[in-house]
């Protein structure tokens, strides 16, 4: 027996275990799809898919008709119920997104823990994911990063989340929209300072792009050229290793700062001086109490 028989690249896989399977689709060129992903969605007792329209144009390019039904956050709590009752009578469950891999910002997450908490398997199928996808085409470091999700929509919540992992030393990743996607860069820029980021969208489709720049000079490029189409994935450099500053630097920068308020004054020393946005808030409120 060969090496390739032997990770069964010649055969298909083998009959499906009862379980829960969380298949990654592709997420835009269809190709993108493992050989392992059709086998599970041809033999699977069920299909749960987070839009079955968008499913059935996967299933009909590969002639695959499996037993398919909705799973999605309006349904999702009713649908839980009805998966592990067909869980506990034997039956394999495939579960896909409209693209990419499950559970990753959708509400499949909840049915996973459930279905580990009634004692059921969960089975990872691997494959596409737009956040690896935009991070690797980056240019950003990939040796430490953090998936942070889709910011919140208003601008007030969404500085205080940036603000959340701002410290964080690693690259950060983000989903957004097209038409919040300018402010979303602005606020970046404000809250994380000069860092290095990317804007990747369409990935793997025909109009693929990536776009690097500052955060800065990204944010004026959209908000001139308005907001693109597609699905868009932002990664933003972590932040540059700068010198230890001391307590007494640290308080002249706050000192001249504080007119403008506690917080803004500490978000400014962590952008400018690089010191933790914790310790620059802290003592800065020092400062406040004292004067």
């Amino acid at each position: 027996m060969n090496a390739r028989d032997r990770i069964g690249a010649r055969e298909s896989s083998p009959p499906l275990e009862a379980g829960l399977y969380v298949v990654a689709t592709p997420i835009g060129n269809l190709r993108d799809i493992t050989l392992r992903a059709l086998d599970i969605l041809a033999t699977a007792s069920r299909v749960y898919a987070e839009d079955t329209r968008v499913a059935m144009k996967l299933m009909d390019a590969y002639g695959l008709k499996p037993r398919l039904g909705a799973y999605h956050e309006h349904n999702a709590e009713a649908m839980r119920e009805t998966i592990l009752d067909a869980l506990e009578r034997g039956e394999s469950i495939a579960l896909i997104s409209d693209a990419g891999t499950p559970l990753i910002s959708d509400p499949g997450f909840k049915l996973a823990r459930e279905v580990i908490s009634a004692g059921h398997r969960v089975f990872p199928i691997p494959g596409a994911s737009a956040l690896l996808a935009g991070l690797v085409i980056s240019g950003l470091p990939t040796d430490r990063f953090m998936f942070a999700g889709f910011l919140p929509p208003k601008q007030g919540a969404r500085r205080a989340a940036l603000a959340e992992v701002a410290d964080a030393d690693a690259t950060l990743i983000f989903y957004e929209t097209g038409p919040r996607l300018a402010d979303s860069l602005a606020d970046m820029a404000e809250v994380l300072g000069a860092r290095p980021a990317a804007v990747t969208r369409e990935l793997t489709k025909m109009f693929e792009e990536a776009r690097r720049a500052s955060l800065s000079d990204l944010a004026a490029h959209y908000a001139e050229a308005g907001a693109p189409k597609g699905e868009i994935v932002v990664i933003v450099g972590p932040p540059e290793a700068k010198g230890e500053v001391s307590d007494e630097a640290l308080d002249v920068f706050l000192l001249r700062a504080l007119s403008r308020g506690v917080k803004e004054a500490a978000s400014e020393a962590a952008r400018d001086l690089g010191v933790p946005r914790k310790r620059a808030y802290a003592r800065a409120l020092e400062l406040k109490d004292r004067a």
